[in-house]
């Protein structure tokens, strides 16, 4: 298989291609900038600096396909949000050439938190009492409603911009900043005690193929998990299989989910949060031929990351220990120490090397923007459920849809 995988500048992204190219299968990468991690492991056959699908969707698209012309690529798998102007523009993908995503729609149904709250209820997976405002007063009403809340806006990401009165990140964002429209919602809950529990998953033809379920052992600035540990899959695994199904039986691709745990270790009691209709942190708890084998819908039951695993991005947890206080080093040592590093075993440390480029240019963007470095880091290929520049009339209907479907 001669697979294309887009927006390499992920460390997930550079996973997938090791554990693609490691069994066998040719891989190129594809990102806005050359710098990016994935463009430089030694398991590709090639790179190409693409045009931002965010703000030249046409240019990027042209030079997808041609590069898919020239490589004779057979599956192109986006990895972050760059596969939102991929659906919306597959019609003009090469002919022959797969796109391994759901339909347009289906990922904007996800993506939009607002209307993925309504499709869980819908699937019978427990949520928190959800409120869906669509102004500056309506979300200080909502607010007040709840002793201890979170809200954050329908289209955000990555724990950034989370405005709450609880937990470390009570106060960092001024309720002055959070302007709701009925363009772009946001959503307000109540504040739901408990550990942070993500999944990630492999979907053909709308059964699971490989799925795995973890918990951040650490976060970079109390949002971006940089260590990992793979946990029980029981409850996470059977609650993704039934939003697929109310979702879309035909649904391929790669999916993600947030929940809140409340419960136990012993009796876990998860609610949803949220979805990412795309790869996460997650694939590192999987093995290689797994993961090919998934992709390909080869396996008869899924594949789930053994519980007890762990991985964590070495750079980045250097990075954060000068963030956080003296107190917090003895436990940076002991993972530096004893928790497997994602690279650990691939031979391919030039690629991480290039960790900091990445760095550089989300710092670049957010200097002119004042924006944080985390949010900057995506700017270039996020969407935020805008009409995508040459979408079709029929995925043009299902964004109205989606946004008539918000809980």
């Amino acid at each position: 298989m001669r697979v294309l995988v887009t927006s390499s500048r992920n460390t997930f992204a550079l996973d997938l291609i090791r554990k693609l190219g490691s069994v066998g299968h040719t891989v190129f990468a594809s990102d806005t900038y050359d710098g990016a991690v994935g463009n430089h492991s030694r398991f590709l056959a090639g790179h190409l600096t693409t045009p931002s699908p965010r703000f030249e969707t046409d240019a990027f698209i042209a030079a997808v396909n041609a590069y898919v012309e020239q490589h004779e690529i057979d599956v192109v798998i986006p990895t972050f949000e760059e596969v939102f102007y991929l659906a919306a523009r597959a019609a003009d993908l090469p002919e022959g050439v797969r796109l391994y995503a759901g339909s347009f729609g289906d990922l904007a149904r996800l993506h939009d938190k607002a209307s993925f709250q309504r499709l869980a209820q819908d699937a019978g997976v427990p949520i928190p009492e959800t409120v869906v405002v669509t102004s500056p007063d309506e979300l200080r009403a909502a607010i007040e409603s709840f002793p201890r809340y979170f809200a954050r806006a329908a289209f955000s990401r990555g724990g950034v911009g989370l405005l709450t009165n609880t937990g470390p990140l009570a106060g960092k964002v001024p309720v002055e900043d959070c302007v709701p429209t009925a363009e772009q919602p946001w959503l307000v809950q109540p504040f739901v005690d408990g550990p942070m529990v993500c999944t990630y998953s492999v979907v053909v033809d709308g059964t699971v193929q490989a799925h795995t379920t973890y918990k951040a052992a650490e976060q970079w600035a109390h949002s971006t998990a940089i260590a990992f540990v793979a946990v029980d899959s029981t409850d996470t695994l059977r609650y993704t299989q039934q939003l697929v199904d109310a979702l879309d039986p035909g649904f391929t691709g790669q999916i993600s989910f947030d929940f809140v745990d409340h419960g136990s270790e012993a009796a876990p009691d998860y609610k949803i949060i949220e979805c990412n209709p795309r790869p996460t942190n997650g694939i590192i708890l999987l093995e290689a031929d797994d993961v090919s084998k998934a992709i390909g819908g080869e396996l008869a039951e899924p594949v789930v990351a053994i519980p007890g695993t762990q991985r964590q991005i070495t750079l980045a947890v250097i990075a954060d220990a000068f963030t956080e206080p003296l107190a917090h080093l003895p436990k940076t040592l002991h993972d530096l120490l004893h928790v497997r590093d994602v690279g650990a075993g691939w031979w391919d440390d030039a690629a991480m090397l290039w960790s900091p480029a990445t760095i550089v240019h989300g710092a670049k963007i957010s200097h002119g923007d004042r924006k944080e470095v985390l949010a900057a880091l995506g700017d270039d290929i996020v969407w935020n459920g805008e009409p995508i520049e040459g979408m079709s009339d029929a995925d043009a209907a299902a964004l109205e849809a989606v946004h008539a479907g918000r809980a």
